[in-house]
């Protein structure tokens, strides 16, 4: 498995007047990305910036499934979330391994 990053950008349907939790199908959305957690997929997620886009650190074996698990999201089949970037990352720390506790 392979680690990535990933750039999440509003798409052509999303409603710039409307907060991220009024957006059409949050629900669904916010429920899907809680799967993907679950799932080991994404390690860690959170907006960047100015808030326009979110950064996703996830593991896959390819970038091909990292663009098909992202494309079954609700808000990605809706136009509300796009693929800003998807590239390679290399973990060199990972307190996932060390043992040590934060």
């Amino acid at each position: 498995m392979a680690n990535f990053a990933v750039t999440l950008v509003p798409g052509p349907s999303w409603d710039e007047s409307l907060a991220i939790r009024d957006q059409q199908a949050w629900h669904a959305h916010a429920a899907f990305m809680d799967c993907l957690v679950e799932d080991g997929f994404i390690l860690l997620v959170g907006p960047v910036g100015d808030h326009r886009q979110t950064l996703h650190v996830v593991e896959a074996p390819d970038e091909a499934e990292v663009r098909r698990r992202v494309g079954q999201d609700p808000w990605a089949q809706a136009g509300l979330l796009q693929i800003g970037s998807i590239r390679p990352w290399a973990l060199w720390l990972d307190f996932r391994t060390t043992g040590v506790n934060a």
